[in-house]
């Protein structure tokens, strides 16, 4: 597995399971990570053991979102069939998806900050693994969608459940404030096809497991959610896909959240007002 990762100035970084060193030494002609991701998407990263310079470890760095600037932000909603039944929602016969904006987007540390509580109170974390897109493409098939995935990483996602129930319709409004998407520290870059199914996410809030599920269970899993959404539209590098969470947990000030993805990585951030 290599990684990418920017540090909290924006410095990027290219690494292993034993380190870091800064992109620039494994990869002159690679200026950020954004021009890196086309390279992860095609298997083409430079052999960080060339890289003339000593690793860093990762407990060393400190580290910020991995891009300056993500692409489109999709959400996939009540994509495990144990959620959707928790919320007595019928289970979906296409993704249920949706799009977040920019600002939403925090990088890792957070905070989660929640909004008002006279526009709600009443807010929820959830854990997600992420998808992110590495080369612009159109109507892709599923065999071929490891072609245009750069990697992965794990995401907090959060929604506003009182503006949601509401009225289904303000669901974009629900996921939109500032902060609610929290992104993992590192572009978990696989060195071949990965086997998600047996993948286990965690929602964690103040060190309890509020929810659990693997891979396997989902409705639709990362590669069809993106051969689906290749259809629609163009994808283009830095594209994210949060392909669905086991389960929500509510949040308040002082609280602490993790997404936990088996073999991707893990993002944590303290909940404030």
């Amino acid at each position: 597995m290599k990684y990418l990762a920017r540090t909290a100035d924006g410095q990027p970084l290219l690494g292993d399971d034993e380190g870091f060193v800064p992109l620039s030494s494994a990869a002159p002609d690679i200026a950020s990570i954004q021009d890196a991701l086309p390279y992860a998407a095609s298997g083409t990263l430079p052999d960080i053991d060339n890289a003339p310079a000593d690793r860093i470890d990762r407990q060393h760095v400190r580290f910020g979102p991995p891009l300056s600037r993500f692409g489109k932000l999709w959400g996939i909603g009540l994509n495990y069939a144990e959620h959707a039944g928790d919320l007595d929602e019928q289970r979906p016969d296409e993704p249920a998806s949706f799009l977040k904006p920019a600002n939403a987007v925090t990088g890792p540390g957070g905070p989660i900050r929640l909004p008002p509580t006279d526009q709600s109170d009443d807010v929820t974390a959830e854990a997600e693994l992420a998808v992110l897109i590495g080369r612009e493409c159109r109507n892709v098939n599923d065999e071929a969608v490891d072609d245009v995935i750069a990697g992965y990483l794990p995401v907090i996602d959060m929604t506003a459940e009182d503006i949601l129930q509401r009225n289904p319709r303000f669901l974009t409004r629900a996921k939109s404030f500032d902060s609610f998407l929290v992104v993992g520290p590192m572009i978990a870059v696989p060195d071949e096809s990965p086997t998600l199914e047996d993948v286990t996410v965690q929602t964690i809030v103040n060190e309890t497991v509020a929810a659990e599920n693997e891979v396997n269970n989902m409705l639709f899993p990362p590669r069809e959610i993106v051969s689906f959404h290749s259809d629609v539209m163009t994808l283009e590098p830095g594209d994210l896909f949060s392909t669905g969470t086991p389960g929500a947990e509510g949040i308040d000030p002082g609280d602490h959240v993790r997404a936990s993805v088996e073999t991707i990585g893990s993002v944590d951030a303290p909940v404030v007002r």
